[in-house]
């Protein structure tokens, strides 16, 4: 059957209706007896059209041109469709697709540094036909917003929904043109950008969690900048720390410019997980997905003797206490130091209060031997000026 020939004034209009069948498509599926009849062989000696070979084709019907018309298309209208003689034998066959036009793809875009950046897309919806990608930037040109250089955003034939821009221009401008196209027509999605606003860094490498010796609530942490990140004064990191004991779902987090941190706070033979993340360091783009879990527990005393012999059951937590409750004892180490500060605070305290004593004894003791010898000086001057006998 020769399809391309055929004409357009054979399309039935209500081919367009459910499944928007793009009118060129649709004139290549038709099948002309005519032509068939002229091309090929007489036209009497055609006799039966078969669908997938079975001879009945119920959405379909015969037109007084020779035609065989499929009104209502549905999905499962795909198939081959076949023209056979009065005796069976085959004259012709050809494969009708039913599908859609693409939709807008939807398209986002990440640099991993400030001179590489990266494109990915997704359809917007399944069009049941090939469909193909083409993916293509305008970058302006620093000061001049008129002037522009194309290139081609190079795609990957692995990961065909995906492009990449390399020796990208730092504080530039983009606009990217992704092109979704199928035997039905083509849909571009434009997308524009500055690299710094796309900025998400690979999260930090080679994190490492280690105790403290002789520090129960302490754990140093430390990592590297990751390797697709360049070591440039200009472009620096910032990281986030985030931490919590492994039976707790909330975390704590804290914010850094160095690659090596202590945790204060944690719970002392308490197992604890430990993340980081990075962003640039004036705050451009993203923070960076999280890094792999790494756990670690707090430095512990070495066992004694009386402790071994302490059953695991005695160990673990009560089922009916809070989990909370439980990691918020206190050590022995803590209780002992807690003691002596109240001791030597209650010292004090005794110090100050006998101190303030003896001073208001003093000052008592002073008053009264001022007021004795004032009595005694007035009494002699009383003596004084009674008069004499003689």
């Amino acid at each position: 059957i020769h399809r391309h020939i055929l004409s357009r004034h054979y399309i039935h209009r209500r081919l367009l209706s459910r499944h928007y069948i793009h009118r060129r498509i649709l004139s290549r599926h038709y099948i002309h007896r005519r032509t068939l009849s002229r091309h090929y062989i007489h036209r009497h000696t055609l006799s039966q059209w078969r669908f997938n070979g079975a001879s009945d084709v119920p959405w379909g019907f015969f037109t007084d041109h020779g035609h065989l018309e499929l009104p209502n298309l549905e999905m499962s209208s795909t198939g081959n469709y076949s023209c056979h003689e009065r005796s069976g034998g085959l004259l012709s066959i050809t494969r009708l697709r039913v599908g859609y036009p693409p939709g807008l793809p939807s398209v986002s875009c990440r640099a991993s540094d400030y001179y590489n950046f990266s494109c990915y897309w997704k359809p917007s919806a399944e069009t049941l036909l090939p469909t193909r990608y083409y993916a293509s930037y305008r970058r302006a040109l620093l000061g001049q917003s008129n002037n522009h250089v194309s290139g081609i955003c190079v795609q990957e034939p692995l990961r065909p929904n995906m492009c990449s821009v390399r020796e990208s221009q730092p504080w530039s401008t983009y606009q990217m043109n992704i092109t979704e196209t199928n035997p039905l027509g083509s849909s571009v999605r434009f997308l524009q950008f500055t690299v710094q606003s796309i900025v998400k860094p690979d999260p930090p490498e080679k994190l490492m969690v280690e105790p403290i010796p002789f520090a129960p609530r302490r754990l140093r942490v430390s990592w590297v900048y990751p390797s697709t990140w360049p070591w440039e004064p200009q472009f620096q990191l910032k990281f986030r720390l985030q931490y919590r004991p492994a039976l707790h779902s909330s975390w704590s987090l804290v914010e850094t410019v160095n690659m090596t941190d202590i945790i204060t706070d944690a719970f002392a033979g308490v197992e604890h997980v430990v993340q980081v993340s990075s962003r640039d360091f004036l705050d451009a783009g993203n923070w960076s997905e999280w890094s792999p879990e790494i756990r670690a527990t707090p430095w512990t005393s070495p066992p004694t003797k009386a402790s071994e012999e302490t059953t695991m059951a005695e160990l673990e937590p009560d089922p009916e206490e809070p989990v909370g409750e439980w990691l918020n004892r206190d050590e022995p180490l803590e209780k002992v130091a807690i003691l002596i500060s109240l001791g030597v605070f209650a010292f004090v305290v005794l110090f100050l209060l006998l101190a303030i004593g003896v001073l208001i004894w003093m000052r008592v003791r002073r008053k009264g031997k001022e007021s004795g010898m004032k009595m005694n000086f007035l009494a002699a001057i009383h003596m004084k000026a009674l008069p004499s006998e003689y």
